[in-house]
């Protein structure tokens, strides 16, 4: 079978090694004229783990990877501590992998590597399909009207701005959030030593929350600073700078850590967040899609690159386990996938209001409020059903 992926992101790359690893041709577009992704951190959990392991990348992800000991709930205006959970050896000892924090650029770049070594000419620059035609068993991908591929089963792994998607279900809806993420990468070395800490952090605020951890062996940290603001700003990119000074402005008041962190930062970027409702399927005849293109969710979960990862993973098993069958196969991988992907796009949500509460205004009702929020059962009930999820093991 002759599989295109459309897309080599995360999601896309994934399932485009998967496949090869079970004997299928892979061809991978993208637009892209050369390949690069965007210097922002992620963040691996052992679920994702687990696929990094299972497409034989563990030897490169580990030499460039991160893994903090724990993450901690700090409070905006007093710094007060709480472990929010055990990561480290913790995470070996309970799930089989680790947790992982990387450069978004790293975990790309051990992708591409992992593709190239199963076929070297897989991926296809500078390819940017804006139209699909299924034909028969044959799907056509067309570029600016002209014909750039064919094959028999198409994976649409195009980002939140889906092309393949529109093609499939027409035009989505996006609608804003209200809230306005700021994101930036640091040098480690120019922050002092107790914010160099091999651990992830989760300020909380009224309004705002701010997240930091250590990527590339802890040679830089990622920053993400997250504020409610009703209007004023609806640009849905990552690539659109910000100043810092508006930055500090967002967060004025917060303790001087934060500001430390703000201040480190060389150049902050700044985007819109939108709320894009759950698809019921992902899938048109010999057309489906994975992650962004068809289950983009807010950050407040630390899932999104994870699911691309899981997608990519059980969508390979499902057309292999079900020899090609199309049909079954793409039915198998959305009950796989549909339910979980949603139920964690509401979870985002959830933490989003959790983050923000009003209560966490004042240090006497914050402390409160973070004790009853963060208990060990509830930080189990939020993520235990995600670490444990075995894309190996899974029925399809």
């Amino acid at each position: 079978m002759r599989i295109a992926v459309i897309g080599a992101g995360i999601g896309g790359l994934t399932a485009a090694i998967a496949l090869l690893k079970r004997g299928f041709q892979v061809e991978v577009l993208e637009q892209a004229r050369e390949l690069g992704e965007i210097g922002a951190g992620v963040q691996i959990s052992p679920n994702g783990v687990r696929v990094l392991a299972a497409l034989g990348l563990m030897d490169d992800i580990m030499a460039i990877a991160s893994e903090p000991a724990g993450k901690f709930v700090r409070l905006w205006s007093t710094g007060q501590e709480w472990k929010l959970f055990d990561l480290g050896s913790v995470s070996r000892q309970r799930y089989g992998f680790p947790y992982l924090t990387m450069h978004r650029g790293d975990l790309h770049q051990a992708l591409v590597k992992g593709v190239r070594a199963l076929s070297p000419d897989a991926i296809r620059l500078d390819t940017r399909v804006t139209d699909i035609r299924q034909e028969g068993d044959v799907v056509r991908m067309f570029a600016s009207g002209q014909e750039v591929a064919t094959a028999d089963f198409v994976v649409g792994a195009d980002g939140v701005h889906s092309q393949v998607r529109q093609r499939l279900f027409g035009d989505d809806e996006p609608r804003f959030s209200g809230i306005v993420a700021w994101r930036g990468v640091i040098d480690a070395r120019t922050l002092p030593a107790h914010l160099q800490q091999p651990h992830g952090y989760n300020w909380v605020g009224p309004g705002k929350h701010v997240i930091h951890y250590p990527v590339r062996s802890g040679k830089l940290v990622n920053l993400v600073a997250v504020v409610e603001q009703s209007q004023g700003w609806e640009v849905e990119s990552w690539s659109q700078k910000g100043s810092r000074e508006d930055f500090e402005r967002d967060f004025a008041g917060w303790h001087e850590d934060v500001h430390h962190l703000i201040r480190a930062v060389e150049t902050p970027y700044k985007w819109a967040l939108m709320v894009r409702d759950p698809m019921p399927s992902w899938t048109r005849g010999r057309v489906t899609l994975l992650g962004d293109a068809c289950h983009p969710t807010l950050p407040f979960l630390a899932q999104g690159a994870v699911m691309a990862l899981e997608d990519g993973y059980l969508l390979a098993r499902a057309l292999h386990e079900y020899g090609g069958d199309i049909d079954r196969a793409t039915a198998a991988y959305e009950a796989a996938r549909v339910q979980r992907t949603a139920r964690i796009v509401q979870g985002a949500n959830e933490n989003a209001t959790r983050f923000h509460n009003p209560q966490l205004a004042h240090a006497e009702g914050a402390a409160a409020y973070v004790d009853r929020e963060w208990t060990e059962e509830r930080v189990r009930q939020r993520y235990e059903w995600l670490f444990e999820y075995n894309v190996e093991t899974l029925p399809l």
